[in-house]
């Protein structure tokens, strides 16, 4: 069996993904499950790995901006983070949607594919944190005075726990590919002997 490549998913394969994407993401948006975190910077990278068409990007942004809009009504129509910098979130939300295509194009089962992996991953979270916390640092109104030193010690400070929730979601669903890749090879192996 040769790797997987994305291209080769079935219509029903990549809606099946693509349904239980939106199912996650909903679900940990929405805090349905208030133990349970946001998923939504993993699901948007795991987007850009498994689904070819750029089309799921707009309606995951959709989905993610009608999930907030939901949420904000229940808690009295205030959010603090719902600000006029909220548009930053496409951008952000798109550069780990290109982080997971790219690593779609590169990807091996070895230790090259994982130390792309990695590398995807890291850069795709950094370049989010970046522009979503740059954004509503600098455009949201909520500060009185920003600077460049400010906003590295809040990269700094939290960059570390939107890496390890986001690597932590990341590597689940790395498990679950490998898991799925392994029973494919095994059911061709049972098949042509």
């Amino acid at each position: 069996m040769s790797e997987f490549k994305a291209s080769s998913l079935t219509k029903n394969q990549t809606f099946l993904i693509g349904g239980l994407l939106m199912l996650i993401l909903i679900t940990t948006r929405s805090h349905f499950f208030h133990h349970i975190q946001d998923a939504s910077w993993a699901i948007f990278f795991i987007l850009g790995f498994y689904l070819r068409s750029a089309i799921g990007l707009p309606i995951f942004l959709l989905a993610a901006f009608i999930v907030d809009l939901i949420v904000i009504e229940s808690k009295g129509g205030e959010s603090f983070c719902f600000t006029i910098s909220y548009p930053f979130l496409a951008p952000a939300y798109g550069s780990l949607w290109l982080a997971g295509r790219w690593f779609s194009n590169h990807y091996s089962e070895n230790l090259r594919g994982l130390l792309y992996f990695i590398g995807a991953a890291v850069v795709g979270i950094t370049v989010c944190n970046i522009i979503s916390s740059g954004g509503f640092y600098f455009f949201s109104g909520r500060f009185a005075e920003t600077s460049m030193a400010e906003f590295a010690g809040r990269i700094a400070r939290f960059l570390p726990m939107f890496m390890k929730t986001t690597v932590m979601y990341l590597a689940m669903a790395a498990v679950v590919h490998w898991a799925f890749i392994q029973a494919s090879k095994f059911s061709q192996e049972a098949r042509t002997s």
